[in-house]
């Protein structure tokens, strides 16, 4: 059986989050996470870090026709753990070591030992701040929202 992105308790959903969270985070946060391992381990990059681009697609109004948005800069990377693990990263920007330890971080997600420890003392704290800046920008969004509405008038 296939584990598939739309389950929310399959393997593949729990690494598209620790993906996505991992490319979002600055390269300063993982910094600190890496510092902060008792046991770094040994790797070997297999691919990279590579910069390029892609093709960003967007839809009009969420549901049109899609079209191509414009060009956006990646870096891609990926790493062998000593122990065989592979680790993949595409991060946003050109930052080469942001997307190693994307990628390191990913390979160590998968093993079963370091899995809850970095799920929890780098992932969930790197998530939660994550949310809080985007709910801030929301709050200063909403602030300066502006209700429009029409009043009938009492004439025909």
């Amino acid at each position: 059986m296939r584990d598939d992105d739309s389950v929310p308790g399959s393997a593949t959903a729990a690494r598209s989050r620790w993906m996505s969270v991992l490319a979002l985070a600055s390269r300063d946060d993982l910094e600190r996470g890496w510092e902060s391992l008792a046991v770094r381990p040994g790797y070997r990059r297999l691919r990279g870090p590579e910069v390029g681009l892609v093709m960003v697609r967007a839809r009009a109004g969420g549901t049109g026709t899609r079209f191509n948005l414009g060009e956006m800069t990646v870096t891609r990377c990926s790493v062998e753990l000593d122990d065989g693990t592979l680790g993949h990263a595409y991060a946003g920007g050109r930052d080469p070591r942001h997307a190693e330890l994307c990628a390191v971080f990913d390979a160590l997600l998968q093993g079963a030992e370091t899995t809850e420890l970095l799920q929890q003392t780098l992932v969930e704290p790197l998530a939660r701040g994550q949310h809080a800046r985007r709910q801030a920008a929301a709050a200063r969004a909403a602030a300066s929202r502006v209700e429009f509405f029409t009043m009938v008038r009492g004439e025909d």
